[in-house]
């Protein structure tokens, strides 16, 4: 019930501007007489916009280009070098024979003074701003009046100088933030006002509605809402489709995520509709798509997180412009990227530097994008690079607080990140270390498990740190009653023989998996590690006692003589029953068996599971288990590779 109503806040979310269209318009017939109920000043919103057009075609700020500063100086001291050689039959300029005269006799440090002179010229003549398009004769002029304090020669000369290298060049390129700024100051100044007392008439019954009445009507509250239906309908479910597949896209790509990991799905994607909603035109695509598909695919996986990613980019509440289009399609970019390289982090730190690179990569490809924009003619309204780097930080801010937060998620959803199931499966976890300490027989047989059980999962491109973390916690029950399972036992009697009781004995084997449920729970292991400690087991039945039962009664229940389960419900935990079933049979082959025997000793384990339906939900195909059963035979290779016998050194030697 929960993600069925997150569901219906994404469609309502996504499609509440359609619920508060304007019942009157302009062009519309007044059904009533309507007067101003009090006295007011109006901005005249037609005039303003109107304005706002006339102004944005004539108004434009200039800033001063730096990086064109620098190399129009460069120009001129490459001209001015080709004064100071001996030689000046070709001198960079046209110059009269009075001219070059008077350049071949400067001294060194009048021809320093004289060139420090005219870059100084130069740099005046940048700092008021410079047009392509002013003419030679003006520029020529300009030059003179900057070079007036110098003998005439070398005031023609560097007059020619300045003209060659600033003549149809600019250093002035457009600033759309002061653009903005003056723009807004302009409307404001002189704002268009309408006028109106208490008591006047705004508009009479009958009359069409111009854009002026419907303004006062608008100011006064006379404008009531309406719900579009057929389009508010068409927006909403399409809302509410695009939520139920990405749960179902999130479960069909990890089938143990549960009701809740949805909900935190779609909790998300209303989240971000509403801050969409809230900013309109000024949110920011980056900052709201990367970072939630970022952590999504860490803790839900990436293929839940790309469904989640396809679905917000497509519910935008409010129409975009080509300039909007643009911003979503670099967001969306950046955020595959994202997902794809989450599931790869192995630790905190590696998404700590993940973040960063992901907000760099994502400010140089937005000013790339914005670069070919601008070249295809969408230079109206474009951020400036300090804007298009505010962007790239606010993101990667959003990112790095989502990081500090993954903890309280996996704790209070239930999710489980890729790092977090890696420091679960650091040996020197507080369970772990009393399951070697109290149960040693246990804890190398989980560890022999995870050997088979990651070999297993690797083979078939399974979760191979969820299999190895579900592993080792899998026989933590054992702790409640180490001593009753064998290979606890060290000299003494088998308590289950003293019991003599097939049906106690039971209780005891199934009591390891309840209690085992219980230290987990108390331990605040994620819900996907837990899963493990019953599905290990399934609805197996215990062989040993069953027998037992049926000698003593043939009235035995067969029902008390299995596991409670659930059968193991992901390809993971099917690997991993496998592997408990495997192990102590592969590990009591004699060293002459051949491979193709161990081989056959598999199968009838894997055959033996899937007859009795314990492998029904996993998900395991019998291509995938072929696998998984060679896995196990290269593990076992391994496990009983021979050693040289060394010389035994006599006793007697020793001594002496």
């Amino acid at each position: 019930m929960a993600v069925v109503l997150a569901a219906l806040l994404v469609g309502v979310l996504s499609s509440w501007p359609l619920l508060r269209e304007p019942v009157l318009a302009v062009g519309a017939i007044a059904e009533q007489d309507y007067r101003a109920p009090a006295s007011a000043q109006v901005v005249d919103r037609a005039a303003r916009n109107a304005k706002r057009s006339d102004l944005g075609l004539r108004t434009v700020v200039h800033g001063i280009d730096r990086q064109q500063n620098l190399l129009l100086q460069e120009a001129l001291e490459q001209s001015l070098r080709g004064l100071r050689t001996d030689d000046l039959a070709v001198p960079p300029i046209d110059l009269s024979r009075e001219q070059l005269e008077d350049q071949q006799q400067l001294r060194e440090e009048d021809r320093a003074a004289w060139e420090q002179e005219v870059l100084n010229a130069q740099r005046r003549m940048l700092a008021q701003g410079l047009v392509a398009s002013v003419s030679e004769q003006t520029l020529r002029s300009a030059a003179r009046q900057q070079l007036s304090g110098l003998p005439e020669p070398q005031k023609q000369v560097g007059a020619k100088l300045l003209v060659r290298s600033l003549l149809g060049q600019t250093n002035l390129r457009p600033d759309s933030s002061q653009t903005r700024q003056l723009t807004e100051k302009l409307l404001n100044q002189n704002a268009e006002m309408i006028q109106v007392r208490e008591g006047d008439l705004i508009v009479s019954r009958g009359a069409l509605i111009n854009s002026r009445q419907f303004d006062l009507l608008d100011h006064f509250n006379f404008v009531p809402r309406r719900l579009r239906l057929r389009d508010w309908a068409w927006r909403f479910g399409e809302a509410v489709l695009g939520s139920w597949l990405v749960a179902q896209v999130a479960r069909r790509w990890n089938p143990r995520l549960q009701p809740q990991h949805g909900l935190v799905l779609l909790l998300t994607m209303a989240l971000v509709q509403g801050v969409k909603l809230w900013l309109r035109a000024t949110v920011s695509p980056l900052a709201v798509l990367v970072p939630p598909t970022f952590l999504l695919a860490e803790v839900t996986g990436a293929g839940a997180a790309l469904g989640w990613l396809a679905v917000a980019s497509a519910l935008w509440p409010f129409p975009m412009d080509n300039i909007g289009l643009l911003r979503v399609l670099v967001a969306f970019t950046v955020a595959v990227g994202a997902a794809l390289i989450a599931g790869r982090q192995r630790s905190r730190a590696q998404l700590l530097q993940t973040a960063t690179l992901l907000t760099v990569g994502a400010m140089v490809l937005q000013m790339l994008a914005f670069r070919v924009g601008e070249q295809m003619g969408l230079s109206a309204g474009f951020l400036n690079s300090g804007e298009l780097m505010g962007e790239g930080l606010l993101m990667g801010g959003v990112l790095l607080l989502g990081l500090n937060l993954v903890p309280a998620l996996e704790n209070t959803c239930g999710l489980v990140s890729r790092s977090r199931l890696l420091e679960l499966a650091d040996l020197q976890r507080p369970l772990l270390r009393r399951l070697s300490r109290e149960a040693p027989g246990t804890f190398e047989h989980t560890l022999m498990i995870c050997g088979l059980a990651e070999e297993g999962a690797r083979a078939i491109g399974a979760d191979v740190d969820l299999v190895r973390t579900g592993s080792l916690y899998h026989d933590i029950g054992k702790l409640h009653r180490p001593q009753w399972f064998i290979e606890n036992q060290a000299d003494g009697p088998n308590p289950h023989e003293l019991l003599n009781d097939p049906w106690a004995s039971a209780k005891v084997l199934q009591a390891h998996v309840d209690e085992g449920l219980r230290m987990a729970r108390r331990a605040h292991l994620p819900q996907s590690v837990c899963d493990f400690i019953p599905e290990h087991q399934g609805t197996m039945r215990m062989e040993y006692f069953w027998h037992a039962a049926r000698k003593k009664s043939s009235t035995a229940l067969e029902k008390d003589f299995r596991y409670r389960g659930p059968t193991p419900r992901s390809r993971e935990a099917g690997i991993q029953m496998l592997a408990d079933g495997c192990e102590a049979a592969l590990r009591s082959l004699p060293p002459e068996v051949s491979e193709n025997e161990a081989h056959a000793t598999v199968c009838r384990i894997v055959d033996s599971r899937i007859r009795d339906g314990q492998l029904r939900q996993s998900g395991l195909s019998h291509a995938e288990l072929e696998l998984v059963a060679a896995a196990f035979v290269k593990v076992w290779k391994r496990m009983r590779h021979h050693r040289i016998p060394y010389p035994i050194v006599p006793k007697d030697i020793i001594t002496r």
